[in-house]
């Protein structure tokens, strides 16, 4: 009873030594930990740490059998491992950074009008989508369609070819149309217009996506990583329409499913971009004043 007694004690004193400051340090190392390991397991870089785990156990090996001469190769080439990782993880390291910039606060904060066309569409932008998108289903036409929302697409557009036409369901159609020379890769679209057709988009490395989907899934979820884009994808096999967002996937079954999923992202996207152009009023009001 007397050992349990100083046990406590010891706890508490060491509870007391703790501050809130130490509280906040604890939660946030832990928050980091987390996400660092959730990202390992939903790349390849976790089939890398695997093997890591592989040399790390030999290395202990190596120290408890004390093999002098393995352990001075192994303190010899640290170094050279270390600089290794970070060329093999450099796909991974990217992305995460790519989604880490994509996802801050900062991003969306706009103090000065950057000059950049507003990604908000009307309802008719919204039913010549839905239109085109499930005539294609119904026949099973394969499409993939990005459309841009606060992060440029700009990079994107330029591994296709300029289009820069009004969005309509005929015009979406006889893009994706089989053996036409722009049906092959994703649509970007902008406001209201077609801006690129043929592009490429980066593919996922989430290891969850089910094997079932192909890469015209995968390239939709990958664009939907890097940047804040809704990317709608009908399957060629099964005539299947789906969103790709923020990583996920989700399955649309009629249009009018859609149609709601467009009019929400619209009306988000437009109340962000009002809410955190802080200066913008402000400058054109003076340049209307000065004229």
């Amino acid at each position: 009873m007397a050992e349990l007694l100083n046990v406590l004690r010891s706890w508490l004193s060491f509870l007391q030594r703790i501050s809130i400051s130490n509280l906040v340090e604890i939660i946030i190392i832990a928050f980091l930990i987390y996400e660092i390991l959730y990202w390992i397991k939903n790349t390849r870089a976790w089939t890398l740490l695997k093997g890591l785990a592989v040399i790390l156990a030999f290395m202990l090996l190596a120290a408890l059998f004390e093999l002098r001469t393995i352990l001075w190769l192994l303190e010899k080439t640290a170094a050279i491992a270390a600089t290794a990782l970070l060329v093999i993880f450099q796909p991974e390291l990217r992305k995460a950074l790519e989604q880490l910039g994509s996802q801050t606060l900062l991003n969306n904060i706009r103090l000065f009008d950057d000059g950049k066309e507003e990604s908000g569409f009307s309802d008719k932008t919204v039913n010549e989508i839905v239109k085109a998108t499930f005539e294609m289903a119904k026949v099973k036409t394969g499409a993939l369609m990005v459309i841009e929302k606060n992060d440029t697409l700009k990079e994107i557009e330029r591994t296709g070819i300029e289009i820069n036409g009004l969005v309509s369901s005929q015009l979406l159609i006889n893009i994706f149309e089989h053996n036409t020379p722009l049906h092959d890769g994703a649509v970007v679209i902008r406001g209201g217009r077609v801006t690129a057709a043929t592009c490429y988009l980066p593919l996922s490395d989430n290891m969850t996506i089910s094997k079932d989907l192909g890469t015209r899934h995968r390239a939709g979820v990958g664009i939907s990583e890097t940047t804040d884009s809704l990317t709608i994808i009908v399957s060629e096999e099964t005539g299947r329409v789906t969103v790709a967002e923020g990583g996920k996937l989700t399955r649309v079954s009629d249009g009018e499913g859609l149609r709601k999923i467009l009019s929400d992202n619209d009306e988000a996207g437009t109340a962000s971009t009002s809410k955190f152009k802080l200066w913008k009023g402000r400058l054109k009001n003076e340049r209307n004043t000065h004229t």
